[in-house]
C-alpha cells in the first residue's frame, strides 16, 4: 500500500467468541417497519431490559449463517435521492447497513419513505441507516425539515444546556425520518498552531475546539443528547486526526507521529465512550508509535489493543471509508474489509454501491478458510446486532 507505513498482511487475530443458546424465537413484529420512536424509553427495568436484549440478539445470530453474518458486517453508500435503487443490493447481499451520501433538501416523508424501500428490502433484521449529520460544511440532510446546523467550531462555543437541547432537536428529526446512527461527533482535537492547515478537520471547522478539555466537554454532551433523542453516535476518526496535514479521503500521508497510547489527545473519545456512545469509527490514518506496519483501520494493536483492551470499548466499531478513500487504494478491495474485521472491527464501510460484491466475498473466503477468522466473523457480527438492539431495531417474543 502506498502510504507513509508498510500495511503488510498480518496474522488473522483470533478471537473466543461463545453464542448463547436462544430461548426464544426472534420475529420483527407484524413485517411493517417502523422507525423506532425518538427518546421511546423502556417499558421494562434497565436489567430486564439488558437481559431481553441479550436474549433476542443472540437468538437472531444463531438463525444467521455465515453469509448472513458476513453481510451484517457490510454498510454500503447510496446517494441519497435515490437510497431506494440500493434495495437489491440490500437483499442479495444481506446488508447490515446503508449510509446515505451526498446532500438532499428533500422532506422527511421522502427520505423516510426511501427508507422504508430499503428496510423492506432487508428481510428480517432491519438496516442500519447512517449518514453524516454533524453542523456547518457536513450536513447531508438539509432543507425545511432539517435546518441548517452550525459547525462544531460554533457549536463549541455554546454553553452546555443549548448544546443539549438544539442537539437533540437535530437528533429527533434525524429518528423521525428513520436515520439510526449518525456519524457524528467528530472527536479529534485540531492544535491552535495547526488549526486550518489540517485538511479534513481544522479546514472545514468540523472540531469543537483546540484543547482535548474543550473537544471532551461537547463531545460527551451531544452523545447523551443525541441518543436520549433516539439516535446512535459514532465517534470520529479514532484515535484522532487532528495533528494530521493531509485527508484520507485524498492522500496516502496522513500521518500523526505524535500519538501513543497515554495521548492526551484521547480524552474526548475517553468522554464520549463514558457518555455511551455506541459506535467509534477508526481512521485510516498511520499512527507510527502505536503501530509501524498498518494504518488505524488495519492495526490490531489500534483496534483491539488501544480501542477495546486499553480503554475498554464494548460498543460497535466502523471503519472509515473503505472504497473510494485514497489512503487504502494500494489494498485489493474485498482485502480491506478482510484486513478491518481482522484488526478488531466491527462494520466496513464503503460509500461505494458496486463494493458490495468485493467485500461480500472476500470475507466469506476468509471465513471459509480460518475458523479463527470465522470466529472474528460471529464476534463482529455480534456487535452489529447489539447496536441495533439498542437502536430498537430488532424485536423477539
Amino acid at each position: 500500500m502506498a502510504t507513509t507505513t508498510r500495511t503488510g498482511r498480518r496474522p488473522l487475530w483470533p478471537v473466543l467468541v461463545v453464542v448463547v443458546a436462544a430461548l426464544a424465537a426472534c420475529t420483527n413484529g407484524s413485517g411493517t417497519w417502523e422507525p423506532p420512536r425518538p427518546g421511546a424509553s423502556p417499558r421494562t427495568s434497565p436489567a430486564a431490559s439488558a437481559t431481553a436484549g441479550t436474549d433476542c440478539v443472540a437468538a437472531t445470530l444463531a438463525k444467521l449463517d455465515t453469509a448472513g453474518r458476513v453481510g451484517q458486517l457490510l454498510m454500503v453508500g447510496t446517494p441519497i435521492a435515490d437510497a431506494a435503487g440500493l434495495a437489491a443490493t440490500v437483499r442479495r447481499y444481506r446488508l447490515g447497513g446503508v449510509f446515505l451520501a451526498g446532500n438532499s433538501t428533500a422532506p422527511a416523508a421522502t427520505v423516510r419513505q426511501s427508507i422504508h424501500a430499503l428496510q423492506d428490502a432487508a428481510g428480517p433484521i432491519p438496516l442500519h441507516i447512517a449518514t453524516d449529520q454533524e453542523g456547518g460544511e457536513v450536513q447531508r440532510l438539509q432543507g425545511n425539515d432539517f435546518p441548517p446546523i452550525p459547525s462544531a467550531a460554533v457549536q463549541g462555543r455554546w454553553d452546555t444546556a443549548t448544546l443539549r437541547a438544539k442537539t437533540a432537536d437535530w437528533a429527533k428529526r434525524l429518528a423521525g425520518a428513520g436515520i439510526t446512527l449518525d456519524l457524528a461527533p467528530v472527536a479529534d482535537t485540531v492544535p491552535a498552531d495547526i488549526g486550518r492547515a489540517n485538511p479534513p478537520i481544522g479546514a472545514l471547522d468540523r472540531g469543537y475546539g483546540s484543547t482535548p478539555d474543550v473537544v471532551a466537554n461537547a463531545v460527551g454532551t451531544v452523545v447523551g443528547a443525541a441518543q436520549g433523542a433516539g439516535v446512535l453516535t459514532t465517534l470520529k476518526h479514532f484515535p484522532g486526526l487532528g495533528r494530521v496535514r493531509a485527508n484520507t479521503d485524498l492522500s496516502t500521508l496522513a500521518v500523526d507521529a505524535t500519538a501513543t497510547v497515554d495521548d492526551p489527545y484521547l480524552k474526548p473519545f475517553k468522554a464520549g465512550i463514558a457518555a455511551g456512545s455506541a459506535a467509534v469509527m477508526v481512521s485510516l490514518a498511520s499512527y507510527p508509535k502505536l503501530d509501524q506496519h498498518a494504518i488505524a483501520a488495519f492495526s490490531a494493536p489500534i483496534v483491539t489493543g488501544l480501542l477495546r483492551q486499553r480503554l475498554g470499548y464494548t460498543g460497535l466499531v466502523v471503519s472509515d471509508d473503505l472504497g473510494a478513500a485514497v489512503a487504502v487504494r494500494a489494498v485489493p478491495l474485498g482485502e480491506r474489509a478482510v484486513r478491518f474485521v481482522q484488526a478488531g472491527g466491527d462494520l466496513a464501510l464503503t460509500v461505494r454501491p458496486t463494493d458490495a460484491q468485493a467485500m461480500t466475498g472476500a470475507l466469506l473466503a476468509a471465513a471459509q478458510a480460518s475458523p479463527a477468522f470465522t470466529a472474528r466473523v460471529t464476534d463482529a457480527a455480534t456487535h452489529v446486532l447489539r447496536s441495533k438492539s439498542r437502536a430498537g431495531l430488532l424485536t423477539c417474543r
